[in-house]
């Protein structure tokens, strides 16, 4: 659901700029008061992951379709609202900065519905309460569907609204509402069952970080995150690395409803305003654009004709490894600094 800057106006997508930047400011004051030497690497790790598992898109049977995880839930659950949202922000722009995925004019529109419902909506007024005390594998698991369905279903509404207010008139509201909100429930069903699949693993790993989240306090220092780190670490280079090749080659919801509308999969790129301008500079900063090397000529042409599955490309690998590698130095720089503020105000 990476949203490509020829979807939105430039108000409409400089005004999520705003209100993205806006909710990150408070979400680094907040977190800010609870940070610690154990949140920092906890939140790079689990943006690693989030960040390889993203790449790994799973066919929708029977609509030519795929859907991604989205990670925002397990992010919430595990670090907290704040925490969660720096960390999908973090995520989001390392992909659209070095991997051309969603573009950096609709950058404040992705951060804005992928991060803040999960992170400020669901998790706090319906996960959290609707668990509670009993975290039971079931509670959980139900738990977990509700709730990414619910967020899903915001973000994918969210998405047919800023389009609506950016006057894209190929994409008329009932029909793509109609095809947004189906398909992206058949995707949070899909994210909900591996959403409580990493909660309950966690749960029964490591169940203090669970009750530290619920209780919105630092976890204390007799509990190792060792096993823990280890694992999301392990699960980022693994998945990123190699199970990123088994990628659906279907669309995306977001793609597959617009093709269903317009006929294609993406509306004409802007020639004119701050969208060239932004599309000019990502070309220069995606190194692996689409996660693999450039492709020149007849062999781009040639993928995407007729793309391979599997994908087994070293291109492919690179980009997984070294994408998770630059969001957890990323995301362990924005917590240095955080927690280098706080220590100021003491």
């Amino acid at each position: 659901m990476h949203m490509a800057d020829a979807l939105l106006s430039p108000a409409v997508g400089t005004t999520l700029w705003a209100g993205s930047v806006a909710v990150g400011g408070y979400a680094s004051k907040k977190l800010k008061e609870r940070i610690d030497d154990r949140t920092i690497p906890l939140m790079g790790v689990l943006g690693a992951f989030i960040f390889a598992s993203q790449m790994i898109n799973f066919t929708i049977p029977g609509t030519g379709s795929s859907g991604h995880l989205g990670g925002g839930m397990i992010l919430a659950i595990l670090l907290g609202s704040h925490a969660a949202f720096l960390v999908m922000a973090s995520v989001l722009t390392v992909q659209a900065l070095f991997f051309a995925d969603g573009g950096l004019l609709a950058l404040g529109c992705n951060i804005w519905n992928l991060s803040v419902y999960p992170c400020y909506l669901i998790y706090p007024f319906i996960y959290k309460p609707w668990v509670g005390d009993n975290k039971s594998p079931v509670r959980i698991l139900v738990a977990s569907i509700v709730s990414v369905i619910l967020a899903l279903q915001l973000g994918a509404f969210s998405v047919v609204m800023e389009t609506l207010l950016s006057g894209k008139s190929e994409l008329p509201f009932g029909a793509f509402v109609l095809l947004m909100q189906p398909i992206h429930l058949s995707i949070g069903i899909v994210e909900g069952f591996i959403t409580a699949g990493v909660i309950n693993y966690v749960q029964g790993a490591r169940p203090e970080i669970l009750e530290s989240m619920a209780a919105s306090r630092p976890m204390g220092t007799e509990v190792s995150l060792k096993k823990i780190m280890v694992t999301f670490v392990v699960l980022a280079v693994i998945t990123g690395g190699a199970l990123s090749w088994f990628a659906s080659t279907h669309p995306d919801g977001l793609e597959w409803s617009i093709e269903k509308i317009t006929g294609k999969g993406e509306l004409p790129k802007q020639e004119h305003g701050i969208a060239p301008v932004l599309k000019t500079i990502q070309e220069k900063t995606a190194f692996l654009p689409g996660y693999n090397f450039k492709p020149a000529g007849n062999d781009a042409k040639k993928e995407e004709a007729d793309p391979a599955w599997p994908g087994i490309d070293a291109g492919t690998s690179l980009a997984g490894i070294i994408g998770a590698a630059i969001v957890l130095g990323m995301i362990m720089l924005i917590g240095m600094g955080i927690r280098s503020f706080r220590r100021r105000d003491t």
